[in-house]
């Protein structure tokens, strides 16, 4: 036991160097996304697939929330969790606080924490690029390394009391996150969303909500841009999609029926365009799945219109 403690209590420099410099990339990265997201960085340089950032980036998972005014994205969560443990490596190497107190420890624990939940969210995120979206994003990837990275350096370098402790912290907080994620990355899966109460002809159900002049200008302009909407009347989330145009609006829109028994469907083209998911946007021959708020699809088409959609 004393061996293991006088270990524990060696003092490591380049772990915590390390963490800093891996999280700071994290900031980085991680940062620049949020930016894009927002609008206010025009473009990204990613290697790899054409496009394949933008594709899983606006994905449904690439968001935490999301309505006509609110923009939350995912890569905000990974932000906020690299500046956490700037900031607390930070502490921890300039020594804020006495070594012997028990709150330095606590810090080391809190950075374990962080690191091992965002390192199990990291593989989750991974797959769902992989499976679901079937695309390659270079930052993404940098940001799963990043994490993991990190989380090994925090075993090397923190001052914990055993490894028995650690491990099963560790087990607890995987299981956690992985349980976590598994949930949520279920819930905003455009293909498996609940179905509404539809008719007998196999239509979507009628839009209630009203459309402006301004909507109504942008959908024409989609329609004249040939973008075009991918829709199943059965659906709730291309329901959504139309009631933020508005019922005027959405007949301005290309709608194409994807649904095999749907009304007027056009089945064989989702196919061979590879529609899994809905509502899906063709955008510039680039397809965005998930349900977009109109200020959204209007920075990704490049509209110059009025843009009050309110």
């Amino acid at each position: 036991m004393n061996i293991i403690k006088s270990k524990y209590e060696k003092d490591l420099k380049w772990p915590k160097i390390l963490i800093a410099i891996f999280s700071s990339i994290g900031i980085a990265d991680t940062g620049s996304i949020t930016l894009k997201n927002w609008g206010i960085l025009n473009s990204l340089s990613c290697p790899g697939i054409n496009k394949g950032c933008e594709t899983v980036l606006n994905s449904p998972w690439g968001t935490l929330f999301k309505n006509n005014n609110l923009n939350i994205p995912l890569s905000l969560a990974g932000l906020i969790t690299y500046s956490s443990i700037l900031i607390i490596t930070l502490i921890i190497s300039l020594k804020v606080i006495s070594p012997k107190q028990k709150t330095f420890t606590n810090l080391w624990w809190i950075l374990f924490a962080i690191s091992c939940g965002s390192t199990v969210f990291s593989f989750i995120l991974i797959n769902i690029m992989i499976i679901k979206i079937q695309s390659f994003c270079f930052f993404c990837l940098l940001s799963a390394i990043l994490s993991f990275s990190i989380f090994i350096l925090t075993i090397i370098g923190g001052r914990f009391d055993s490894r028995e402790t650690m491990f099963y912290r560790g087990l607890l907080i995987a299981f956690t996150v992985l349980l976590g994620g598994l949930i949520w990355s279920n819930q905003v899966d455009p293909s498996k969303a609940n179905t509404i109460n539809i008719s007998d002809q196999k239509v979507s159900p009628s839009i209630t909500t009203f459309s402006s002049k301004a909507k109504i200008n942008f959908a024409k302009y989609l329609s004249n841009q040939n973008i075009v909407m991918y829709s199943a009347y059965w659906c709730p989330h291309c329901h959504d999609q139309k009631q933020l145009f508005g019922n005027q609006a959405a007949k301005e829109l290309i709608i194409v029926e994807c649904a095999k028994d749907g009304k007027n469907n056009q089945y064989k083209l989702c196919q061979e365009k590879g529609i899994d998911g809905f509502p899906s946007w063709e955008i510039n021959d680039e397809i965005y799945s998930g349900t977009r708020s109109l200020k959204e699809l209007a920075q990704m088409t490049k509209y110059k219109g009025n843009t009050n959609f309110e």
